[in-house]
């Protein structure tokens, strides 16, 4: 695979060339954050920034979708066809946690047994460029704790890295090595500039200094799905939903059938396990009826189920949750209490 340098003047042109001809999906300036948005004429990408506060999944899984369109007829209802809204597109500047998050996504959306069209759709056509954490941004990243790190190639297609007054452009798919062609005709980079770089990961690794337990706890969560630890954690949540909405990996949804006179259609729309209705069933019996339940239910899925499920920790360590939560729950402190019981 190729490995090119592009000044960094330069940049900031490339994404806007791109985006004449493809869709890009890049971070921008919105008010006071980072987002990540469709890349408009008018709009300039931010290429040095520390995360965006919210995660680019909903570019693969949005938070909203029609699924099915129907007519109601005097007799069942006419199915009407509902094209996959996916295009050839780039999505830039992924910081190597979230561009973790989609390997962690595929497992559950295109799984051999269960694949879901909508979501593989928009991945095959996705090229997807990250940028490295050449400096960790935030104290609360803790990538290294659950099998990441801050300048991994994992999940991307072409990985960008400042060497300060260059970007090293490395391609890591065919896909990226198309796509660094098409930015036209760069000097490639020599082996000063790639010892360079792989001097410059092992000291970004050294800034996480989180060490957060997180491959060492299942054993007790095995074990102890009743403990009285669990009585605990939840205190002070207001089920807002913030720390879902917000985590890479974090996927369920709900399913709704709306109609408007005869016609109607069936969507999908993220949901949260925060909320009380989430596991309520048609009896009225919710077998989570409190935020204690609800608690262990996110900590358990992300350190436990999905490690018995797919052999991963569901959690790339980008520190969203820690961060943006109005209550200032921890999840690494959760795992560092459990790892001392």
């Amino acid at each position: 695979m190729e490995t090119k340098l592009i000044k960094k003047e330069l940049l900031p042109g490339i994404v806007r060339g791109l985006a004449e001809d493809t869709l890009v999906y890049a971070p921008v300036q919105e008010e006071d954050n980072i987002m990540f948005r469709v890349l408009e004429k008018d709009m300039e990408p931010i290429l040095e920034f520390a995360n965006t506060k919210n995660a680019p999944k909903n570019f693969f899984f949005p938070q909203a979708e029609t699924m099915m369109r129907f007519l109601k007829k005097e007799r069942g209802a006419e199915l009407l066809e509902v094209p996959i809204a996916a295009r050839e597109a780039v999505l830039f500047g992924v910081r190597p946690c979230d561009a973790r998050s989609f390997v962690l996504l595929d497992y559950v959306f295109d799984d051999p047994k269960y694949r879901d069209p909508y979501y593989v759709e928009r991945r095959a056509k996705t090229t997807i460029v990250s940028i490295a954490c050449v400096r960790p941004p935030y104290s609360t990243c803790f990538c290294t704790s659950v099998g990441g790190h801050p300048m991994s190639k994992e999940g991307a297609d072409l990985s960008l890295v400042d060497m300060g007054d260059t970007w090293l452009a490395e391609a890591v798919t065919e896909k990226g090595e198309k796509l660094l062609q098409n930015m036209g005709d760069l000097p490639g980079a020599d082996e000063a500039a790639v010892t360079r770089k792989n001097e410059m990961a092992e000291k970004a690794a050294e800034v996480v200094k989180a060490d957060v337990p997180a491959s060492t706890i299942k054993p007790w969560l095995d074990e102890n799905f009743d403990h009285d630890f669990w009585n605990k954690i939840h205190i002070g949540c207001l089920a807002c939903g913030t720390c879902t909405y917000l985590c890479p990996t974090c996927h369920c949804f709900d399913i709704t059938d709306e109609m408007k006179k005869e016609e109607g259609r069936r969507a999908r729309s993220w949901d949260s396990c925060m909320y009380w209705l989430f596991t309520q069933e048609t009896s009225g019996h919710n077998p989570r009826p409190t935020q204690k339940e609800r608690w262990r239910q996110r900590f358990m899925h992300k350190f436990k189920y999905f490690v018995d499920n797919f052999g991963a920790v569901a959690c790339v360590g980008c520190g969203r949750c820690v961060r943006y939560c109005p209550v200032n729950i921890d999840i690494r402190k959760i795992a560092q209490d459990i790892s001392k019981l």
